[in-house]
């Protein structure tokens, strides 16, 4: 059986990740993919899911992905293989009657960025109602990546979201929150909407978004008083363990245990 793990636990028990855990990892393919349900708060319906990578040791212990991802990123062509693997198997997999949003790590764009082919652009591309998820972090280095993929899967008419909008750390591109068709705000608006001056800059980047055609997500949707929070903000979308019942799993391994 597989143990599954939530981003949430990532989040609160994070572990390192041994060479050789990594190694055996990649080798096996050891890869799953957890759908969360985007939920539109006017109908209450399933708009979109969302792809989210699983990895599993090889006693079928869940991995949490933060650690595995760190790891990658000091191997860039092996994070570039395992997230080409990894959206591969996201597409696989997908529920076929919904818009589909998933994940891209700005240095694994990087990769092939320079190249004549660019197949994770190209491997993409092949599904419709696909929304490419920018994951923006606390370097200007990375901003500029992020300006980069935006524009490229811009161009190729591939629409996207600006991940993770207000988390600790993070910064903001305006480059790439003008090229755009998503605004994805991180959970930890949840606790600080309760400050005046945190709830006015984010009720003011909500109308942005909306001014400007945009729809809004609001993440780490767990209780009640979170959903009530949403609908009071105005935002269109909502995502987050409310709605666990909902998940689908998919998981996948080439090698027994």
């Amino acid at each position: 059986m597989f143990a599954p793990i939530s981003d949430r636990q990532a989040a609160i028990h994070p572990v390192r990740i041994a060479p050789t855990v990594l190694i055996d990892l990649m080798r096996a393919q050891r890869y799953g993919v957890e759908y969360q349900p985007i939920v539109e708060l006017r109908s209450g319906e399933i708009v979109a899911y969302e792809a989210l990578a699983r990895f599993y040791a090889a006693d079928g212990q869940a991995l949490a992905p933060k650690p595995v991802f760190d790891a990658l990123h000091h191997s860039p062509l092996s994070l570039y293989q395992v997230e080409f693997d990894m959206k591969r198997l996201q597409l696989e997999h997908a529920p076929a009657d919904e818009a589909l949003f998933v994940n891209l790590d700005p240095d694994a764009y990087a990769v092939t960025a320079d190249e004549p082919e660019e197949p994770l652009l190209n491997l993409l591309r092949q599904r419709a109602g696909l929304v490419v998820e920018i994951i923006e972090n606390s370097d200007v280095s990375d901003a500029h990546l992020s300006q980069r993929l935006a524009h490229s899967f811009a161009a190729h008419g591939i629409r996207l979201a600006l991940d993770d909008i207000g988390a600790p750390n993070s910064m903001i591109s305006l480059e790439v929150m003008m090229e755009v068709d998503w605004f994805k705000f991180d959970r930890s608006w949840l606790a600080r909407a309760r400050d005046s001056k945190s709830r006015a800059a984010l009720v003011h980047l909500i109308a942005f978004a909306q001014e400007c055609g945009c729809r809004v997500i609001l993440e780490g949707i767990e209780r009640q008083e979170d959903l009530e929070l949403a609908q009071a903000l105005g935002v269109d979308c909502v995502q987050g363990f409310l709605y666990r019942k909902q998940f689908r799993s998919v998981a996948k391994a080439r090698c027994a245990w």
